[in-house]
Protein backbone atom coordinates (compact mmCIF):
# COMPACT_ATOMS: atom_id res chain seq x y z
CA UNK A 1 0.00 0.00 0.00
CA UNK A 2 1.21 3.75 -0.46
CA UNK A 3 2.27 4.92 2.58
CA UNK A 4 0.13 8.19 3.54
CA UNK A 5 1.15 10.77 5.46
CA UNK A 6 -1.06 12.08 8.66
CA UNK A 7 -0.20 14.82 10.59
CA UNK A 8 -2.27 14.79 14.44
CA UNK A 9 -2.66 18.52 14.97
CA UNK A 10 -3.62 17.90 18.39
CA UNK A 11 -6.74 17.90 21.12
CA UNK A 12 -9.09 21.06 19.95
CA UNK A 13 -11.74 20.17 22.06
CA UNK A 14 -11.83 19.07 25.73
CA UNK A 15 -13.89 18.46 29.04
CA UNK A 16 -14.71 22.10 30.80
CA UNK A 17 -16.66 23.07 34.23
CA UNK A 18 -19.62 22.78 33.04
CA UNK A 19 -21.34 20.42 34.55
CA UNK A 20 -23.04 18.78 30.88
CA UNK A 21 -19.53 17.86 29.71
CA UNK A 22 -17.47 17.85 33.05
CA UNK A 23 -16.47 14.10 31.93
CA UNK A 24 -15.85 14.12 28.63
CA UNK A 25 -16.37 15.65 24.78
CA UNK A 26 -16.30 13.38 22.35
CA UNK A 27 -17.04 11.69 18.15
CA UNK A 28 -18.09 14.94 16.53
CA UNK A 29 -20.60 15.24 13.74
CA UNK A 30 -19.11 18.05 11.81
CA UNK A 31 -20.86 19.90 8.89
CA UNK A 32 -18.73 22.52 6.76
CA UNK A 33 -19.72 25.86 5.37
CA UNK A 34 -16.79 27.45 3.65
CA UNK A 35 -14.74 28.96 6.00
CA UNK A 36 -16.41 27.51 8.91
CA UNK A 37 -16.86 24.13 10.88
CA UNK A 38 -19.51 23.27 12.96
CA UNK A 39 -19.09 20.90 15.38
CA UNK A 40 -21.67 18.88 16.94
CA UNK A 41 -20.53 16.91 19.82
CA UNK A 42 -21.50 13.95 22.27
CA UNK A 43 -21.02 15.87 26.07
CA UNK A 44 -20.52 13.32 28.98
CA UNK A 45 -21.22 14.15 32.58
CA UNK A 46 -20.04 12.74 35.70
CA UNK A 47 -23.38 11.16 35.89
CA UNK A 48 -23.09 9.59 32.85
CA UNK A 49 -26.09 11.40 30.93
CA UNK A 50 -24.49 12.45 27.44
CA UNK A 51 -26.31 15.40 25.36
CA UNK A 52 -25.20 17.39 22.19
CA UNK A 53 -22.70 20.25 22.64
CA UNK A 54 -21.89 22.73 19.73
CA UNK A 55 -18.91 24.81 18.97
CA UNK A 56 -17.82 26.37 15.85
CA UNK A 57 -14.81 26.86 14.16
CA UNK A 58 -12.81 29.12 11.71
CA UNK A 59 -10.51 27.46 9.97
CA UNK A 60 -10.03 23.75 10.82
CA UNK A 61 -9.25 24.31 14.84
CA UNK A 62 -9.69 27.90 15.84
CA UNK A 63 -12.78 27.73 18.04
CA UNK A 64 -14.91 31.19 17.54
CA UNK A 65 -17.74 30.02 19.32
CA UNK A 66 -18.89 27.16 22.04
CA UNK A 67 -22.28 26.98 23.92
CA UNK A 68 -22.11 26.70 28.05
CA UNK A 69 -25.31 24.18 27.68
CA UNK A 70 -26.41 21.52 25.92
CA UNK A 71 -27.57 21.88 22.42
CA UNK A 72 -29.96 18.90 22.97
CA UNK A 73 -30.88 16.71 25.86
CA UNK A 74 -32.65 13.44 26.86
CA UNK A 75 -36.21 14.54 26.58
CA UNK A 76 -38.32 11.18 26.08
CA UNK A 77 -38.31 7.70 27.35
CA UNK A 78 -35.89 5.92 24.53
CA UNK A 79 -33.01 8.71 24.98
CA UNK A 80 -33.72 9.00 28.49
CA UNK A 81 -29.35 7.89 29.32
CA UNK A 82 -28.72 9.95 26.94
CA UNK A 83 -27.89 11.32 22.83
CA UNK A 84 -24.58 9.85 21.52
CA UNK A 85 -22.20 10.88 18.59
CA UNK A 86 -24.07 12.69 16.57
CA UNK A 87 -23.14 12.80 12.40
CA UNK A 88 -25.03 16.22 10.97
CA UNK A 89 -25.99 15.97 6.92
CA UNK A 90 -27.74 18.76 4.36
CA UNK A 91 -29.93 17.53 1.91
CA UNK A 92 -31.49 20.17 0.02
CA UNK A 93 -32.46 23.05 1.91
CA UNK A 94 -32.88 20.53 4.99
CA UNK A 95 -30.21 19.23 8.13
CA UNK A 96 -30.61 15.94 9.07
CA UNK A 97 -28.73 14.99 12.59
CA UNK A 98 -28.76 11.33 13.37
CA UNK A 99 -27.85 10.32 16.61
CA UNK A 100 -27.48 7.34 19.21
CA UNK A 101 -30.29 7.66 21.78
CA UNK A 102 -29.39 5.30 25.14
CA UNK A 103 -32.62 4.58 27.20
CA UNK A 104 -30.02 2.36 29.62
CA UNK A 105 -30.52 -0.82 27.91
CA UNK A 106 -31.38 -0.50 24.51
CA UNK A 107 -29.29 1.70 22.04
CA UNK A 108 -31.15 3.15 18.74
CA UNK A 109 -30.70 5.45 16.52
CA UNK A 110 -32.95 8.55 16.08
CA UNK A 111 -32.95 11.73 14.18
CA UNK A 112 -33.70 15.04 13.95
CA UNK A 113 -34.46 18.11 11.80
CA UNK A 114 -32.80 22.19 11.33
CA UNK A 115 -33.27 24.65 8.38
CA UNK A 116 -29.97 26.85 10.70
CA UNK A 117 -28.52 24.39 12.60
CA UNK A 118 -29.58 25.96 15.55
CA UNK A 119 -32.76 24.60 16.01
CA UNK A 120 -33.55 20.59 15.67
CA UNK A 121 -36.73 19.26 16.10
CA UNK A 122 -36.75 15.17 17.09
CA UNK A 123 -38.48 13.20 14.90
CA UNK A 124 -37.95 9.72 16.66
CA UNK A 125 -36.30 6.47 16.30
CA UNK A 126 -35.44 5.13 12.57
CA UNK A 127 -33.54 1.90 13.53
CA UNK A 128 -34.78 -1.24 13.98
CA UNK A 129 -36.69 -1.91 17.07
CA UNK A 130 -36.62 -5.80 16.76
CA UNK A 131 -35.35 -7.86 19.71
CA UNK A 132 -31.72 -9.98 18.76
CA UNK A 133 -33.62 -12.96 19.29
CA UNK A 134 -35.76 -12.04 16.70
CA UNK A 135 -32.83 -10.69 14.09
CA UNK A 136 -31.35 -13.71 14.92
CA UNK A 137 -34.14 -15.76 12.36
CA UNK A 138 -33.24 -13.44 9.68
CA UNK A 139 -29.64 -13.49 10.28
CA UNK A 140 -30.27 -17.44 10.04
CA UNK A 141 -32.78 -16.92 6.70
CA UNK A 142 -29.90 -14.58 5.11
CA UNK A 143 -27.01 -16.95 5.68
CA UNK A 144 -24.92 -14.85 7.13
CA UNK A 145 -21.60 -15.17 8.60
CA UNK A 146 -21.18 -16.83 12.23
CA UNK A 147 -19.89 -13.55 13.75
CA UNK A 148 -23.65 -12.17 13.15
CA UNK A 149 -24.73 -14.45 15.43
CA UNK A 150 -21.59 -13.66 18.02
CA UNK A 151 -22.71 -10.41 18.50
CA UNK A 152 -26.31 -11.68 18.95
CA UNK A 153 -25.76 -13.64 21.48
CA UNK A 154 -23.02 -10.63 23.03
CA UNK A 155 -25.45 -8.19 23.50
CA UNK A 156 -28.27 -10.87 24.91
CA UNK A 157 -25.85 -11.60 27.63
CA UNK A 158 -24.94 -8.20 28.19
CA UNK A 159 -28.56 -6.41 28.54
CA UNK A 160 -30.79 -9.35 28.33
CA UNK A 161 -32.62 -11.69 25.55
CA UNK A 162 -35.24 -8.84 24.45
CA UNK A 163 -32.95 -6.25 23.87
CA UNK A 164 -32.98 -4.02 20.29
CA UNK A 165 -30.59 -4.75 17.48
CA UNK A 166 -27.43 -2.66 19.02
CA UNK A 167 -27.49 0.14 16.01
CA UNK A 168 -24.65 2.74 15.65
CA UNK A 169 -23.02 4.95 13.54
CA UNK A 170 -25.90 5.46 11.54
CA UNK A 171 -25.81 8.66 8.78
CA UNK A 172 -27.24 9.82 5.50
CA UNK A 173 -25.63 10.64 2.09
CA UNK A 174 -26.00 14.30 1.06
CA UNK A 175 -27.78 13.52 -1.89
CA UNK A 176 -30.12 11.18 -3.28
CA UNK A 177 -30.03 7.86 -5.83
CA UNK A 178 -32.89 7.91 -7.62
CA UNK A 179 -35.14 10.07 -5.45
CA UNK A 180 -34.15 7.88 -2.74
CA UNK A 181 -32.39 8.52 0.17
CA UNK A 182 -29.18 6.77 1.14
CA UNK A 183 -28.08 5.68 4.84
CA UNK A 184 -24.81 3.87 5.93
CA UNK A 185 -25.51 2.02 9.01
CA UNK A 186 -23.96 -0.79 11.40
CA UNK A 187 -25.62 -3.90 12.65
CA UNK A 188 -22.45 -5.98 13.98
CA UNK A 189 -19.64 -7.18 12.68
CA UNK A 190 -20.16 -4.88 9.03
CA UNK A 191 -21.10 -1.81 7.43
CA UNK A 192 -24.27 -2.30 5.54
CA UNK A 193 -26.38 0.87 3.57
CA UNK A 194 -30.31 1.10 3.35
CA UNK A 195 -32.03 3.32 1.04
CA UNK A 196 -35.39 4.01 1.76
CA UNK A 197 -38.41 6.69 -0.07
CA UNK A 198 -38.84 8.61 3.38
CA UNK A 199 -38.71 8.10 7.01
CA UNK A 200 -42.17 6.91 7.93
CA UNK A 201 -41.07 3.98 5.38
CA UNK A 202 -38.07 3.00 7.86
CA UNK A 203 -39.81 2.92 10.73
CA UNK A 204 -42.31 -0.27 9.53
CA UNK A 205 -41.08 -3.12 11.18
CA UNK A 206 -42.33 -4.76 8.50
CA UNK A 207 -40.05 -3.05 6.19
CA UNK A 208 -36.59 -3.77 8.30
CA UNK A 209 -38.19 -7.81 8.68
CA UNK A 210 -37.67 -7.94 4.86
CA UNK A 211 -34.67 -5.92 4.91
CA UNK A 212 -32.71 -7.94 7.65
CA UNK A 213 -33.42 -10.93 5.42
CA UNK A 214 -31.50 -9.90 2.72
CA UNK A 215 -28.78 -7.81 4.63
CA UNK A 216 -26.21 -9.88 3.18
CA UNK A 217 -27.23 -7.93 -0.61
CA UNK A 218 -26.31 -4.84 1.50
CA UNK A 219 -23.30 -4.96 2.98
CA UNK A 220 -20.88 -2.51 1.84
CA UNK A 221 -17.85 -3.55 3.74
CA UNK A 222 -16.93 -6.85 5.69
CA UNK A 223 -14.17 -6.36 7.91
CA UNK A 224 -11.29 -8.28 6.61
CA UNK A 225 -8.07 -7.13 7.59
CA UNK A 226 -5.83 -7.83 11.39
CA UNK A 227 -7.01 -4.38 12.74
CA UNK A 228 -10.38 -4.95 11.89
CA UNK A 229 -10.32 -8.38 13.88
CA UNK A 230 -13.73 -7.45 16.15
CA UNK A 231 -15.21 -5.81 13.73
CA UNK A 232 -15.96 -2.42 11.92
CA UNK A 233 -18.39 0.64 11.51
CA UNK A 234 -19.26 3.56 10.23
CA UNK A 235 -17.30 7.44 10.48
CA UNK A 236 -17.36 10.55 8.85
CA UNK A 237 -20.63 11.54 6.64
CA UNK A 238 -19.45 10.26 2.54
CA UNK A 239 -17.60 13.12 0.70
CA UNK A 240 -17.51 13.27 -2.66
CA UNK A 241 -14.60 13.71 -5.05
CA UNK A 242 -14.23 13.60 -8.35
CA UNK A 243 -13.04 9.77 -7.71
CA UNK A 244 -16.23 8.62 -5.52
CA UNK A 245 -17.19 8.04 -2.14
CA UNK A 246 -14.76 8.76 0.24
CA UNK A 247 -16.06 7.28 3.26
CA UNK A 248 -13.72 7.31 6.43
CA UNK A 249 -14.84 4.89 9.18
CA UNK A 250 -12.95 3.27 12.57
CA UNK A 251 -12.26 -0.44 12.91
CA UNK A 252 -11.78 -2.21 16.13
CA UNK A 253 -8.77 -4.47 17.10
CA UNK A 254 -9.72 -7.44 19.02
CA UNK A 255 -6.91 -8.31 21.88
CA UNK A 256 -7.52 -10.12 24.68
CA UNK A 257 -7.35 -7.27 27.34
CA UNK A 258 -7.74 -4.40 25.19
CA UNK A 259 -9.76 -3.10 22.06
CA UNK A 260 -8.28 -0.78 19.92
CA UNK A 261 -9.68 1.48 17.87
CA UNK A 262 -7.82 2.51 14.27
CA UNK A 263 -9.54 4.98 11.32
CA UNK A 264 -9.19 4.07 7.71
CA UNK A 265 -10.16 4.92 4.68
CA UNK A 266 -12.12 3.41 1.68
CA UNK A 267 -13.73 4.39 -1.61
CA UNK A 268 -17.15 3.87 -3.07
CA UNK A 269 -18.84 3.92 -6.63
CA UNK A 270 -20.54 7.59 -7.45
CA UNK A 271 -23.85 6.38 -8.73
CA UNK A 272 -23.62 3.12 -6.72
CA UNK A 273 -21.93 3.43 -3.19
CA UNK A 274 -22.67 -0.26 -2.68
CA UNK A 275 -19.51 -1.55 -5.25
CA UNK A 276 -16.30 -0.80 -3.33
CA UNK A 277 -13.18 0.60 -5.68
CA UNK A 278 -10.52 1.01 -3.59
CA UNK A 279 -9.86 0.21 -0.13
CA UNK A 280 -6.79 0.45 2.75
CA UNK A 281 -5.19 -2.50 4.16
CA UNK A 282 -3.24 -0.72 7.01
CA UNK A 283 -4.86 1.74 9.41
CA UNK A 284 -4.90 5.14 8.31
CA UNK A 285 -3.69 6.62 11.44
CA UNK A 286 -3.80 4.94 15.11
CA UNK A 287 -4.01 5.60 19.18
CA UNK A 288 0.19 6.31 19.20
CA UNK A 289 -0.40 9.76 22.04
CA UNK A 290 -0.70 9.84 25.02
CA UNK A 291 -4.37 11.50 24.99
CA UNK A 292 -5.39 9.06 22.50
CA UNK A 293 -5.10 5.82 24.99
CA UNK A 294 -6.05 7.03 27.74
CA UNK A 295 -9.32 5.56 27.54
CA UNK A 296 -10.82 2.68 29.27
CA UNK A 297 -10.99 0.15 28.40
CA UNK A 298 -9.57 0.57 25.52
CA UNK A 299 -6.98 3.14 22.87
CA UNK A 300 -9.50 5.13 20.70
CA UNK A 301 -9.22 7.02 18.19
CA UNK A 302 -12.64 7.50 16.63
CA UNK A 303 -13.44 9.45 13.15
CA UNK A 304 -17.02 10.83 12.68
CA UNK A 305 -16.28 14.27 10.67
CA UNK A 306 -14.50 15.88 8.02
CA UNK A 307 -13.52 19.19 6.50
CA UNK A 308 -11.72 20.05 3.39
CA UNK A 309 -9.25 23.49 3.23
CA UNK A 310 -7.23 23.71 0.29
CA UNK A 311 -5.59 20.38 -0.64
CA UNK A 312 -6.28 19.09 2.90
CA UNK A 313 -8.78 16.73 4.48
CA UNK A 314 -9.32 17.23 8.19
CA UNK A 315 -10.15 14.39 10.20
CA UNK A 316 -12.32 15.09 13.52
CA UNK A 317 -12.11 12.06 16.08
CA UNK A 318 -12.88 11.11 19.43
CA UNK A 319 -9.74 10.22 20.97
CA UNK A 320 -9.57 8.07 24.46
CA UNK A 321 -13.35 8.76 24.53
CA UNK A 322 -12.34 11.66 26.91
CA UNK A 323 -11.49 14.61 23.98
CA UNK A 324 -11.76 15.83 20.48
CA UNK A 325 -9.07 16.05 18.24
CA UNK A 326 -8.17 16.55 14.48
CA UNK A 327 -6.26 15.22 11.93
CA UNK A 328 -4.62 16.15 8.55
CA UNK A 329 -3.98 14.33 5.06
CA UNK A 330 -3.29 15.55 1.83
CA UNK A 331 -6.67 14.46 0.25
CA UNK A 332 -4.95 13.42 -3.03
CA UNK A 333 -2.69 11.36 -1.49
CA UNK A 334 -5.31 9.30 -0.08
CA UNK A 335 -7.36 9.20 -2.86
CA UNK A 336 -4.55 7.91 -5.41
CA UNK A 337 -3.82 5.21 -2.71
CA UNK A 338 -7.22 3.76 -2.23
CA UNK A 339 -7.57 3.76 -6.71
CA UNK A 340 -4.18 1.99 -6.33
CA UNK A 341 -5.01 -0.43 -3.93
CA UNK A 342 -5.93 -4.11 -5.33
CA UNK A 343 -8.88 -4.04 -2.78
CA UNK A 344 -11.71 -4.63 -4.71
Amino acid sequence: MHKIKVEKLGIILKPTKNSFEEKAVLNPGIYQDGEFVHVFYRAKSKKEISTIGYAKLNGPTKIVERLERPLMIPQYKYEKKGLEDPRITKIGKTFYMTYVAHDGKHAVTAYAESQDLKKFKKRGVISPEIKYDQAAKYFREGKLKDRYFMFESYYEEQAGADVYIWEKDVFLFPKKFGGNFAMIHRILPDIQLIYFKNFDEIKSETFWGEYLRHLSKYVVLENKYWFESRNIGGGAVPLETKYGWLLIFHTVEEVNKNKIYHASAALLDKKNPLKLLGRLDEPLFSPTEKWERGGFPFDVVFPTGTAVFGEDLYIYYGAADKYIAVAKVNLDELLFALISSKNK
